[in-house]
């Protein structure tokens, strides 16, 4: 399963170290469950959005992902591909870029060619060959379609994919320089929430997070004096706040960290996909390891 994470410490920029595929001496074994791609997202001081990312794993390639990616920024977003749709190609690696916002998507959508159709000139946007992309796109033409209302456009193009299209999981992570979004839907994959006050539950101390997989690892020393929110595929640390989104919940984080939480696909899909019925590439890259 992919993993994916975000964090925002917005309006504060901070500094944060990645590490995409956990400490180095163990980077080579882990990346066997996790072979098609690593990547980060996140925003320059003038808000021009910056990706590093890799197509490849980290056996083949060990110094790209044993290299701590260090970055400074008020939102973040990092995946690690299990690819479903679309070959190991830096064009089909997570984060995706389309106006000015970066996105990430753990799950599998089916019926390409209808979504295809239902694009028309937006599927110019794509690049690549994956239903996640394709399901960026829709959020982008919705979005635009209503004045640059983000929220409003993740909840048009998820509702239409989750009436017309078979669905495994829709979960989401959405980054600007200043605002995070994140969707659960429906229950099929976790997606936990951490609120976290400048220097966590104790006090004073920076944050340390590794996922219990050893997927993705972040740390950093400014969310010591910085209170910041976490999205992650897991919990990532023993603190006892993390919290698990509701299915078809949408959570929205602006500047001042006060986040908007509320059910905008309180139905199951109208196609629900089972493991069962998915394509063997796509029900190995679902499940957990």
């Amino acid at each position: 399963m992919c993993r994916l994470f975000g964090l925002s410490s917005a309006p504060r920029r901070t500094c944060a170290t990645f590490w995409l595929l956990d400490a180095p001496d163990s980077v080579s074994e882990q990346s066997r469950h996790y072979p098609d791609g690593i990547g980060l997202g996140y925003f320059d001081i003038d808000g021009t959005p910056k990706v590093h990312k890799a197509p490849v794993a980290a056996y083949q390639d060990r110094c790209f992902a044993e290299e701590a990616k260090e970055t400074v920024s008020a939102t973040f977003v990092a995946h690690v591909r299990f690819a479903s749709t679309g070959g190991l190609e830096e064009r089909n690696t997570h984060p995706f870029l389309q106006d000015g916002r970066l996105f990430a998507h753990n799950g599998v959508i089916e019926g390409l060619d209808d979504l295809d159709a239902e694009l028309g000139e937006y599927r110019e946007l794509v690049e690549g060959e994956t239903d996640s992309e394709r399901f960026f796109a829709l959020i982008t033409r919705e979005t635009r379609a209503r004045g640059g209302d983000v929220a409003a456009g993740i909840e048009a193009a998820a509702r239409w994919v989750a009436e017309n299209l078979p669905v495994y999981a829709l979960n989401l992570v959405l980054t600007t320089p200043q605002d995070l979004w994140a969707l659960r839907y429906p229950d099929t994959h976790g997606l936990y929430v951490l609120r976290r006050a400048a220097g966590g539950c104790h006090g004073g101390r920076h944050l340390d997070q590794s996922g219990t997989d050893g997927r993705i690892r972040v740390r950093s020393r400014d969310l010591a004096d910085v209170p910041a929110l976490v999205v992650a595929s897991e919990r990532m640390d023993d603190h006892p706040d993390w919290c698990l989104m509701e299915p078809g919940e949408l959570l929205h984080l602006g500047p001042g960290l006060s986040p908007t939480r509320r059910i905008i696909l309180p139905d199951e899909p109208a196609h629900r996909l089972r493991l069962a019925d998915l394509r063997p590439e796509a029900a190995v890259s679902q499940q957990a390891v």
